[in-house]
C-alpha cells in the first residue's frame, strides 16, 4: 500500500469543520452588506453642495404633484422617474415622464423636472418642462447621472407611420446650465426602432 500524502490526511470534512466555514462565510456577507459605497461613487447623484454631515433631504414625491397636462379628462400616468441634484444646490429633483392614461395606444410623453420647496409642509411642483406632449414622442430609459438628464425618445419619420410603430429614436440630454436646463440631441436613427 502506497503512503498517503501529508496534504490529503486532513481532506475529510467534519461537521465542525463545515460550521466553522459557514459562520465565516456569514460574517464576510454580513460585513459587506453593511459597507455602502457613497451615492457621488454610484454615478447616480449629480453635483452637490451639500454638507457632508446631517440628513438628506427627500427628492420629490411624483405622486404629489398635479401635472399641466391636457389629458381630455383622463387621468395622468407617470411611467418613469429619476432623481438627483441638477443645479447644484444640494437638494435632489425629481425628473418623471407623464402621458395620459389612454389605456390604448401610445400616448406622447412629457418630461418634467420636479423640486420641493424648503418650507415644512410645501408640496413638490413643476419647475420645468423639457419635453412637450406636442413633439409626439414616448420618453423611454429615463436616467439622472452627474447632473445630467438622459432619455431615450421614440417618435415618428411621417405622419404614414403607425402610432403603434415608432420608427426614429434620439437620445437627448439636458443639463441644468446658465439659469435654465439646456437640451442636446444626438444619434437619431430613422428606421432602427
Amino acid at each position: 500500500m502506497t503512503p498517503t500524502p501529508d496534504f490529503l490526511a486532513h481532506s475529510s470534512a467534519r461537521p465542525l469543520h463545515w460550521l466553522a466555514t459557514a459562520t465565516a462565510m456569514a460574517a464576510v456577507v454580513a460585513a459587506a452588506g453593511l459597507i455602502q459605497p457613497d451615492a457621488s461613487a454610484t454615478g447616480h447623484a449629480g453635483p452637490s453642495t451639500a454638507p457632508a454631515s446631517g440628513p438628506r433631504a427627500a427628492a420629490p414625491d411624483p405622486a404629489a404633484v398635479t401635472y399641466p397636462l391636457d389629458c381630455k379628462g383622463l387621468p395622468t400616468a407617470v411611467t418613469a422617474t429619476a432623481q438627483g441634484d441638477l443645479d447644484g444646490d444640494g437638494r435632489p429633483e425629481t425628473v418623471v415622464a407623464v402621458r395620459c392614461d389612454a389605456g390604448s395606444g401610445t400616448p406622447p410623453h412629457t418630461i418634467y423636472v420636479l423640486a420641493q420647496d424648503k418650507a415644512p409642509g410645501a408640496t413638490p411642483r413643476v419647475v420645468a418642462t423639457l419635453l412637450e406632449a406636442g413633439k409626439r414622442q414616448t420618453a423611454t430609459e429615463l436616467t439622472v447621472r452627474d447632473g445630467v438628464i438622459t432619455a431615450s425618445l421614440l417618435g415618428y419619420s411621417s405622419p404614414q407611420v403607425p402610432r403603434y410603430s415608432p420608427d426614429v429614436k434620439q437620445l437627448a440630454k439636458w443639463r441644468w446650465s446658465g439659469g435654465k436646463f439646456r437640451q442636446e440631441l444626438t444619434n437619431s436613427d430613422a428606421g432602427s426602432v
